[in-house]
């Protein structure tokens, strides 16, 4: 029996509405927990107590910047973590010594209790509401989860251990903070006075292994036909927006499109936060900075930009454009960098295209809407909107060619449709379908080598 089952016990009602006595440690206290009631947990105390002796023994040497030592460091506090048990005088099973071990190693070394979450292939998204409300993402749909954080402080000391990893701050001078972690995740914190209820934080994961466009077809996110066509399209050097709502899986496409460039081209990145994960050889990534405490230093997504048309790239990649530095992309993909990628936050096509025009606008020059639409529809070829439905599935709805303008309005046609309709099936059997409508650029990418199969825009009900 372990210490928790021989020190405390916790009185639970079981389905039959009869008293049930389960340990202390138990996942049923830490419902309890989450609930609200505090419970005394022996093998809390002591994990308590070794983490702050582990924390004497080896002092400042838990919180420098380990790299390539991390290997090194891990077995150097399991041995000492070792010695202290050893030398701890109340009596422990060996199941206790293993959750010490594991909940310690995971404090000084990982984010707390919510690393395991972190580890969890299943689990796209970790919230933290708060120290004791977190929440995850798994497969599409949320949930809460039966872990928190000791209190208020706890969580902000793993928020700052974050930050401090990329070079970022976050406090009341400065309450929000976009990161990342070394696996590339997205990290966004915020806490008080913006953040009324505690501190809350937002971790998207990335697999360790990035989603092919292989994944892809067979999650029925994307049609073999489709596929095809938009590799031929990265080849051929059309510029391409991809465009949907928050979590529809952008940044997933975005990869995707991105490994079909060619290994001989000069890749250059721009994001806020470094989450593009490029298997060619020839990339230079670039990440945008916030102020210092000073309020200086601040470098934006437009100079990045800017810069970057001074790196001689061929390929330009803007992980999302949100402000005025559409206008430098919009110039970017119209002065000799064809075959740019970026995405935007947008629900159709049709209103991409909109937002694209009021982000060039916030650069604050004083253009005529005929003239910003000549731009858009010069610039950009093609648009793919991605959304993620009620069940959690995430969906290529519409490939759409920008054909160019007819008087002061930006014409466009579907190439690809998502069919939802009635005798189309149940949602997971639904795919990708071409129109029958041929792109107006194949003759363009005839020009690069890259030949489409005539019958890749056969087919389907239309």
């Amino acid at each position: 029996m372990s210490l928790s089952a021989r020190l405390g016990y916790d009185p639970l009602q079981n389905p039959s509405g009869e008293t049930a006595v389960e340990p202390a440690g138990s996942a049923a206290t830490h419902r309890y927990r989450a609930a609200g009631r505090q419970v005394s947990d022996p093998v809390y105390d002591v994990r308590l107590r070794i983490q702050r002796r582990l924390a004497d023994e080896l002092g400042p040497t838990l919180y420098t910047n380990r790299g390539a030592a991390d290997e090194d460091l891990t077995a150097r506090v399991r041995e000492v973590l070792n010695e202290l048990l050893a030398r701890e005088e109340t009596p422990l099973s060996g199941a206790d010594r293993a959750r010490i071990t594991k909940e310690v190693i995971d404090e000084v070394l990982g984010h707390g209790p919510i690393e395991p979450l972190l580890r969890d292939p299943s689990i796209s998204e970790v919230m933290a509401n708060g120290a004791k409300s977190i929440y995850v993402e798994r497969y599409g749909r949320l949930e809460r989860v039966e872990v928190e954080f000791d209190d208020e402080g706890h969580l902000r000391r793993i928020i700052d251990r974050i930050c401090a990893r990329v070079g970022r701050r976050v406090d009341e001078a400065s309450p929000m903070v976009d990161a990342r972690l070394p696996d590339g995740s997205r990290v966004n914190a915020i806490v008080p006075p913006i953040a009324l209820d505690g501190a809350s934080l937002t971790i998207r994961k990335f697999a360790a292994t990035p989603l092919t466009v292989g994944d892809l077809i067979s999650y029925a996110t994307l049609s073999r036909q489709g596929a095809e066509f938009l590799e031929a399209c990265v080849r051929g050097r059309r510029n391409v927006i991809v465009s949907g709502g928050t979590g529809s899986g952008k940044t997933t496409i975005l990869n995707v499109l991105s490994g079909f460039v060619p290994h001989d081209e000069r890749i250059v990145t721009i994001e806020d936060a470094a989450e593009l994960q490029l298997n060619q050889d020839h990339v230079v990534r670039l990440e945008s900075r916030p102020s210092n405490s000073e309020g200086r230093g601040t470098v934006t997504t437009r100079d990045l930009v800017r810069n970057a048309l001074r790196m001689r790239p061929d390929r330009i990649v803007v992980g999302e454009v949100r402000d005025s530095a559409a206008l430098d992309m919009l110039q970017a993909m119209n002065t000799g960098h064809d075959g740019s990628l970026t995405t935007l936050h947008a629900n159709t096509p049709r209103d991409a295209l909109s937002r694209l025009e009021t982000m060039v606008l916030m650069a604050g020059m004083d253009l005529p809407s005929r003239a910003i639409r000549d731009q858009v529809a010069s610039a950009v070829d093609l648009i793919i909107q991605v959304n993620r439905f009620k069940d959690g599935s995430r969906k290529v709805t519409h490939i759409t060619e920008v054909v160019g303008m007819e008087g002061d309005i930006i014409t466009l046609q579907d190439l690809f449709v998502f069919d939802i309709s009635a005798d189309a099936g149940p949602m997971h059997m639904a795919s990708l379908r071409p129109t029958g409508v041929r792109p107006r650029f194949v003759d363009t990418l005839a020009m690069y080598g890259v030949t489409l199969n005539p019958n890749l825009f056969t087919g389907g009900r239309w």
